[in-house]
């Protein structure tokens, strides 16, 4: 696969096909990335309120498999300060054992101020972590391993998603020099344009003199085509949905069609135990066959008038269907025989075929009974 994990630019649009797809490599994935930004300005300074609020995001939300990153930001978060960075695939706190990592992720979120912290540039926030959790699912498509969903659970009085160019009147603190007071600064438009671009949806709670905000991001990465021969164009996302979803797909495929094939069994077998079945039954020196119908979970006698006739005029044993199964059974209260096979039957016998003789003497006489099953 083509490398485009140098620095990740805003890519083309995808299609719903592609978008859903990327959905369904993040469920299958698991995990997500979950960002908690924390605001280290004295005018936030969490009250007892809002740290016990951040404690039971990370109890109650983090998942098994999870990745989680700690941003605590002021006018220091600056992302061309890579020792500063921790939005990484190398720096993530890996969430897989609950009940120790909760105590691990707790203890490195800055739940107290900094006084040191002032001027807080938000907007230089926001492009920072929108644009390196872009950056962390655009490296895991150029290695081909599954993209994640991303949250940025944010702390801060600061005012999120303004548009691009910040004044006094929106948000005092941001430094004077900072180029996000610019609306047409290179920064500030990259910023709006990941905030455009990036499918976020944003929930808000006001805790006192700030602001609990979660920020769900849509499994997503920055698509980049490129014409190809013949009129045809190659793409990254397409090429990478493939390598991800071949083999679960193959296993849907094998799974429906045995679940499919077992539906049918299943429906057949149910229809099948509907059926009534047709007995022709042929006596010794008698040229027209005697008809019996049998059902599920039905009985014929054998030697009796309305079962199936033979010589002794007393019941020497049961022709029974239990399912699709035909069952001879011996009568033990009679000691007349019934031979199917050649053998004497003493117990139960499962009839196998649907064409059959039964051999009934008495007093030294043969007396052989053909039986076939016309529907079953």
């Amino acid at each position: 696969m083509a490398n485009n994990c140098e620095q990740v630019t805003i890519g083309e649009t995808l299609s719903q096909v592609q978008q859903i797809g990327l959905d369904l490599v993040a469920k299958l994935g698991g995990g997500r990335d979950v960002v908690f930004a924390v605001d280290l300005t004295q005018s936030v300074n969490l009250d007892p309120a809002g740290r016990l609020r951040l404690k039971q995001i990370v109890q109650d939300s983090l998942k098994k498999g999870d990745s989680v990153y700690i941003v605590p930001f002021s006018s220091q978060v600056n992302p061309t300060n890579r020792d500063l960075n921790p939005i990484s695939l190398s720096k993530a706190i890996a969430f897989n054992d609950p009940q120790n990592d909760i105590e691990t992720i707790i203890e490195r979120i800055p739940l107290q101020a900094n006084l040191e912290e002032k001027n807080t540039d938000i907007q230089q926030a926001e492009h920072f972590v929108y644009e390196k959790l872009a950056q962390i699912n655009q490296n895991r498509l150029c290695t081909n391993k599954p993209i994640k969903s991303q949250s940025v659970v944010w702390l801060t009085d600061a005012p999120l998603n303004t548009r691009a160019g910040i004044n006094s009147d929106t948000w005092i603190e941001t430094p004077a020099d900072s180029p996000y007071r610019n609306p047409n600064s290179t920064e500030s438009i990259n910023r709006q344009n990941w905030l455009t671009h990036l499918p976020i949806n944003t929930r808000s709670l006001k805790i006192q003199n700030y602001q609990l905000s979660v920020v769900d991001i849509r499994p997503t990465v920055q698509e980049s085509c490129t014409p190809a021969p013949g009129g045809e164009e190659t793409c990254l996302v397409n090429s990478y949905l493939f390598e991800q979803l071949w083999l679960p797909s193959l296993i849907l495929i094998i799974v429906l069609t045995l679940f499919s094939g077992s539906i049918i069994l299943g429906v057949r077998y149910l229809l099948s135990l509907q059926k009534t079945w047709k007995l022709e039954i042929r006596l010794p020196n008698e040229d027209i066959p005697i008809i019996r119908y049998l059902s599920n979970k039905r009985k014929l006698s054998i030697g009796m008038d309305n079962g199936i006739q033979c010589l002794g005029g007393e019941i020497r044993g049961y022709l029974t269907r239990q399912g699709n199964q035909l069952i001879l059974e011996a009568n033990k209260k009679n000691d007349l025989p019934i031979f199917y096979k050649a053998k004497k039957i003493k117990e139960k016998e499962i009839i196998k075929t649907n064409n059959f003789r039964l051999n009934c003497p008495y007093k030294n006489r043969e007396y052989e009974i053909n039986i076939k099953i016309k529907n079953k």
